[in-house]
């Protein structure tokens, strides 16, 4: 089974009941126009109530390199997900800075290609699945997003995708998740 990402954290007991249940990637979002936006004070917190084990991942779409450095920096955060097509600049920079970098498939390859929907993060809109084998044909790990949920995870997993991200299926609305629905996932994912 792929390893499990939920995007769009910006509750500390949500992100305490995500970790409990074992989720390997939790993402903060740095955009302004999402409504799943954190300030990094406000991610920094949240992060700071969760185990080591969990990877803390940085979603950032305009910002300079710069400006996400020192934003990982303070938040303490682990990857940067550069939601854009990335130039190979941007991405050598995040590496001399230490941290694993993924980007939007289309652009420069990062540690990983996020393969997401047309309609970008937290449309609910299903991505590209087939785009799974093309980057694994490249040799880049890829993150599957776009319209995933407790209905299609297994389905999704099964395309080898090594990061599955989950992020609008779990809201009772944009920016509100519900642990019922984080349960219900892993209900449904385990049998």
């Amino acid at each position: 089974m792929p390893r499990l990402k939920v995007c769009g954290i910006n509750d500390v007991e949500f992100a305490r009941a995500a970790d409990a249940a074992g989720v390997e990637y939790l993402g903060f979002i740095f955009e302004v126009s999402s409504p799943r936006c954190v300030t990094e004070q406000q991610a920094a917190a949240i992060a700071g109530e969760l185990s080591q084990r969990v990877r803390k991942v940085g979603v950032f779409v305009r910002q300079p390199v710069e400006e996400i450095v020192e934003t990982m920096r303070l938040a303490e955060l682990d990857v940067v997900q550069l939601h854009r097509v990335a130039t190979e600049e941007e991405v050598a920079a995040l590496w001399e800075a230490g941290f694993e970098t993924w980007t939007l498939d289309g652009g420069a390859d990062g540690d990983a290609v996020v393969i997401d929907s047309p309609r970008g993060g937290g449309s609910g809109t299903r991505s590209d699945w087939s785009r799974v084998a093309a980057a694994h044909g490249r040799g880049v790990r890829a993150v599957l997003a776009g319209g995933l949920g407790a209905d299609n995870l297994a389905e999704a997993a099964a395309t080898g995708a090594d990061v599955l991200d989950v992020n609008s299926s779990l809201e009772t609305a944009p920016g509100v998740k519900s642990i019922e629905r984080l349960n219900e996932l892993f209900a449904r994912t385990r049998t």
